[in-house]
């Protein structure tokens, strides 16, 4: 009987893995893998235990540029990797991309990268930038396929040459199971409400959502706001628990916490907002648009694959309450009829070019492909 083959994932929460990767793990299970997770400790590692994923806890500090830290988080890629010696290494998000596939180029285990967004390091240009730039070079460069949510990115990336052309793959981000989220018949409630669904960073457009709730409300008072997401994430630019009490205390928006299933309260928005800077490929979008539910954000790449003006969505400028609350309101000057129209195109996208099927097809070719013998030699 053949001996089961070892996959490694690492991201840099359990949470991540949980949320954007079942699927992957369930068909790579499927497929007789036995796979592992690499990630922090937090509520959703047990839920890894219980998908049968066998589960290793890695010290991450997302936000941290401690050096010291991150030789230490490198020494332990190495060495889980050197006791497991998976067929290939799967990484996520910038430290597991970069220590983790360093690690495994040292061992000689074939690296999977995803580049599912470039985050903060590459919004806000300068050194971090600089330096994130150059580890990336060097862990990307022996990497079997590095995997982009969006052509922007990798056009970036192979512009800058951290990364060769060939090894380039796009995604459709992590894919939407277009069984599970599916349009709700009920549809829309009876007052008109927009949700924004992201961790709560400045980065994701906050801020600029609050303020063009308030500006909204000056003249549709009967228009709710809410927010669905993580508060106190590690990172530079979260926004902390005392903001959000300051907007609820004034009236402009709700937070709901995090949820495990956001499908209950995308069935019942007007539109789903996402006022980010920049994305990889958006997933709060990709439920919403599985939901057939109408979408606003920011006219920037990520945003953009899944968010199409004149289609599906309003688009908005980035960084700009105004601009963002107008598009709201030209979603609100809509009837009924339009606004459903809108929803279903949003599905037939969704149903078109995002099934979480073509990822999983992707992620398998890419494997046998990392994984197949060299050919012999004359």
């Amino acid at each position: 009987m053949p001996q089961t083959q070892t996959i490694v994932l690492s991201i840099n929460t359990s949470w991540n893995i949980v949320n954007f990767r079942r699927n992957l793990i369930a068909r790579l299970q499927r497929e007789g893998y036995d796979v592992v997770a690499l990630a922090p400790r937090d509520a959703h590692s047990e839920t890894l235990v219980a998908m049968g994923v066998r589960y290793f806890p890695v010290d991450i500090d997302s936000k941290g540029l401690s050096p010291v830290r991150d030789l230490k988080l490198a020494a332990q890629y190495y060495r889980i990797l050197k006791q497991l010696r998976p067929v290939a290494f799967l990484g996520w998000t910038i430290k597991p991309n970069v220590y983790g596939s360093l690690a495994a180029h040292a061992l000689g285990i074939p690296v999977i990268n995803n580049i599912s967004g470039l985050g903060t390091a590459f919004i806000k240009v300068g050194l971090l930038t600089r330096i994130v730039r150059r580890l990336y070079r060097t862990a990307l460069a022996r990497s079997a396929t590095v995997f982009f949510q969006n052509r922007h990115d990798r056009d970036l990336f192979v512009a800058q040459r951290l990364v060769r052309a060939p090894r380039t793959v796009l995604l459709p981000g992590s894919g939407i199971d277009l069984a599970q989220f599916v349009p709700d018949p009920a549809g829309e409630g009876a007052s008109p409400m927009f949700l924004m669904v992201a961790r709560l960073l400045r980065d994701k457009g906050v801020v600029e959502f609050a303020e063009a709730a308030r500006i909204v409300r000056q003249t549709r008072p009967d228009v709710a706001f809410q927010l669905l997401g993580f508060l106190d994430v590690q990172n530079r630019t979260a926004i902390d628990r005392a903001m959000v009490d300051g907007w609820e205390r004034e009236g402009i928006l709700g937070y709901l916490g995090e949820a495990a299933d956001v499908r209950p309260y995308l069935a019942r928005v007007t539109a789903v907002v996402l006022p980010s800077y920049r994305e990889g490929m958006p997933r709060s979008l990709l439920e919403a648009a599985a939901m057939g539910r109408p979408l606003i954000a920011t006219d920037v790449p990520g945003c953009t694959e899944i968010a199409r003006a004149g289609e599906n969505a309003f688009l908005c400028a980035p960084r700009n309450a105004q601009s963002l609350a107008d598009a709201m309101l030209a979603l609100l000057d809509l009837d009924a009829d339009a606004r459903a129209t809108m929803g279903r195109r949003s599905r037939a996208i969704a149903e078109r070019e995002f099934d979480v099927s073509v990822v999983e097809a992707r992620y398998l070719d890419a494997i046998a492909r990392a994984t197949a013998p060299a050919p012999a030699t004359a």
